[in-house]
């Protein structure tokens, strides 16, 4: 079934700008690479969120032939980020980036945040990719470690988004909630659920937007012209959220 139409990317004539963002597990491209590359490419991002980017040999060859066959550039992140990764359309300038490493829990795996601080158009805004931790407590202490680094970004607006591992009734997702608006529940667009493909029944995965954004639409893209069921059940474990901003100019 088609989806109802979300904006386009735009700026507008008083400098702020419509941007799309597209938040996407890619499981280490150990599926099909080519199908995730189409979904990327019909959802037409600005920027996209990545997480489980391939981090070991050749990381940076797999992150950047991603990013060419999605028609993107990589912007940051990746193994120096233990896996979330950031890419973004050549109209997204960039001012600059940080790779964070969390604090390691033995016996679990490494996390950490790929950071940015960009513009488009008139518009500046920090974005964060973000993969929390399968612990709870290790999960909320991120939570928590993530709203720390979009205030040390010290930009006036920010996105973040990825796999939190947690559904929107847990307490990880809430205290995001709580501080950021979930993009998903203030405009409701397209699918709800993430995981699995194919059989998808929760939503663990997220786009958050600090207050002054305005959120135009927010959900899977399932539906989107472009976007075949067949490739989204190919690409990845999980299902992307795509989201369509109005970020305010910088003043």
């Amino acid at each position: 079934m088609a989806l109802s139409a979300l904006p386009d990317s735009r700026t507008e004539p008083d400098g702020s700008a419509v941007i799309r963002v597209l938040a996407y597990n890619v499981r280490s491209l150990r599926d099909d690479e080519d199908a995730l590359a189409r979904v990327v490419r019909a959802c037409a991002p600005d920027v996209v969120l990545v997480q489980e980017a391939p981090r070991f040999f050749r990381w940076r060859t797999h992150a950047a032939r991603l990013a060419a066959k999605s028609g993107l550039v990589v912007l940051g992140g990746g193994a120096p980020a233990a896996g979330p990764l950031l890419l973004c359309s050549p109209r997204v300038a960039v001012e600059r980036t940080r790779d964070v490493l969390l604090p390691l829990t033995p016996g679990a795996h490494r996390r950490g945040f790929a950071t940015a601080v960009v513009r488009v158009g008139g518009a500046r805004f920090g974005v964060l990719s973000c993969h929390l931790s399968l612990r709870g407590d290790e999960r909320y202490a991120q939570a928590g470690m993530l709203l720390d680094e979009l205030a040390a970004l010290d930009v006036p607006h920010a996105v973040a988004g990825g796999d939190i591992n947690e559904r929107p009734d847990g307490r990880s997702f809430g205290r995001l909630a709580a501080a950021l608006q979930d993009c998903r529940a203030v405009r409701p667009w397209g699918g709800e659920h993430t995981w699995t493909p194919a059989d998808p029944y929760q939503r663990i995965d997220a786009v958050f937007a600090t207050r002054g954004v305005e959120v135009l639409g927010c959900g899977v893209p399932d539906g989107l012209p472009g976007v075949a069921e067949a490739d989204l059940r190919a690409a990845t474990d999980h299902l992307p959220v795509l989201a369509a901003l109005r970020v305010p100019a910088a003043v």
